[in-house]
């Protein structure tokens, strides 16, 4: 079926466009974009005073399945993604068996193709079990179709390992995705160490626990040569670190999630458990040398960690709730209600940072509207208002700290090798 939308204003920083331009859509694949495409035969869509942009891709979600179910399913994570406007998301490995084996990597994709809407991309593990004793066969792992390495959840602690890694994932060109922790450090920490911590009389995580691992982590991919990638990078001097091993041609890269931007440790102030995540929230001045960091382009791209918790896990004492939140279904309009709408950064850099960069970490031919490309399509409306309900989550879970807050702009379309998968200007998922 052939597909034309037009009229709509079309970002694409992998090709320098922006203008007022059609789309034109047939076999799952970019046919043509530019001005007054005509096909007689297409359904044709008008997204006037809309911006369409390559399809948006989450490169850090946890979908729980296999193992936990309860939390999430493929099937409704994928839902999730595609109400959020996310044509792919990469799901990280720490499920219930972990991610560390061929035979689990092509459950995931086989589950995907049989009831995903988006495209799914499995991160394999880089120990077994995410032990952090023995190397996961990572070779086999990326044969079967595995997008990158993490132990996510867990740091990889051993540097002689993270060493190891790093030269092996250079046979494949997948990056080593880290979780930039360092548990003496952390010391049962449950939210950042501060003034605040103090006053609610809970354990506290400093930044310097993330900012030790981030720093071996350059020094050891600046030895090696290995591509690592900083996963929800959260403080001032880790960004810095990587600013500067950036400008020293360092394969590395980072991204940052939405709830680091545009939240502090004040959200814990009440206790509310859906502000406790990993890493924790900050201070002020790491959320604004975040932002800054994004606008300088030391930010490769935002993900949003989605990870869904059943609200009976997170009803407990803020110490024994798990850590995470839902993202899926946030992150755009957080995005660009916080930092568009306000001008910190331009509506361009933000569709790059949800295209062109996680498709560059992850090596995916994705993240574009050539001709020829595959017709993933992210519609946005800067105009459309949003406020998040919980009631109306695709996802199984609602563990979100913006539950009733006020947005403007949001995803509106999504489109996935040429199939419309959400359509909330028609009332929702088709």
């Amino acid at each position: 079926m052939k597909l034309l939308l037009r009229n709509g204003r079309v970002i694409d920083p992998a090709c320098g466009r922006d203008g007022r331009l059609d789309i034109l859509i047939e076999g799952g694949k970019i046919v043509d974009v530019g001005s007054g495409l005509r096909s007689s035969d297409a359904r044709e869509i008008d997204i006037a005073g809309k911006v369409a942009c390559p399809g948006f891709i989450d490169m850090h979600v946890h979908l729980r399945e296999p193992g936990q179910e309860w939390k999430e399913t493929i099937e409704t994570g994928t839902r999730a993604a595609a109400a959020g406007g996310f044509t792919a998301v990469a799901c990280m490995p720490n499920t219930v068996p972990v991610n560390d084996s061929r035979s689990v990597t092509e459950f995931i994709l086989s589950r995907a193709r049989e009831l995903g809407c988006v495209a799914v991309y499995p991160i394999g593990c880089v120990t077994k079990g995410q032990d952090g004793t023995e190397l996961a066969e990572m070779g086999d792992m990326a044969e079967a179709g595995a997008r990158g390495f993490s132990d996510d959840g867990k740091p990889v602690r051993s540097s002689v390992l993270m060493r190891k890694a790093l030269e092996y994932s250079q046979i494949f060109d997948l990056p080593i995705i880290d979780h930039c922790e360092d548990p003496d450090l952390v010391d049962g920490g449950v939210m950042n160490e501060g003034e605040v911590c103090t006053r609610l009389g809970l354990p506290g995580w400093p930044g310097v626990a993330e900012d030790v691992m981030v720093q071996r982590d350059i020094l050891l991919a600046e030895y090696t040569g290995g591509h690592v990638h900083i996963a929800h990078m959260s403080t001032e001097r880790s960004a810095e670190m990587v600013r500067r091993a950036k400008g020293r041609k360092t394969r590395v890269t980072c991204e940052v999630t939405p709830h680091h931007l545009v939240l502090t440790e004040q959200a814990v102030e009440t206790y509310d458990t859906s502000a406790k995540m990993n890493p924790p929230l900050r201070i002020e001045a790491d959320r604004q040398a975040l932002e800054r960091a994004l606008a300088d382009g030391t930010v490769d791209a935002i993900a949003s960690d989605h990870a869904p918790h059943h609200s009976d896990e997170k009803r407990v004492e803020f110490s024994l709730a798990p850590f995470g939140i839902v993202g899926l279904e946030t992150a755009v309009p957080l995005c660009l209600d916080r930092l568009v709408r306000r001008g910190v950064i331009p509506l361009d850099r933000l569709v790059e940072l949800f295209t062109v960069g996680p498709a560059r970490i992850l090596r995916l031919a994705k993240g574009t509207l050539a001709p020829g490309a595959d017709a993933d399509v992210t519609v946005l409306d800067l105009e459309r208002r949003v406020k998040p309900d919980a009631s109306r989550f695709a996802s199984k879970s609602s563990n979100s700290p913006f539950l009733g807050w006020e947005l403007q702009g949001a995803a509106v379309m999504t489109i996935v090798r040429g199939k419309v998968v959400h359509d909330a200007l028609a009332g929702g998922p088709k």
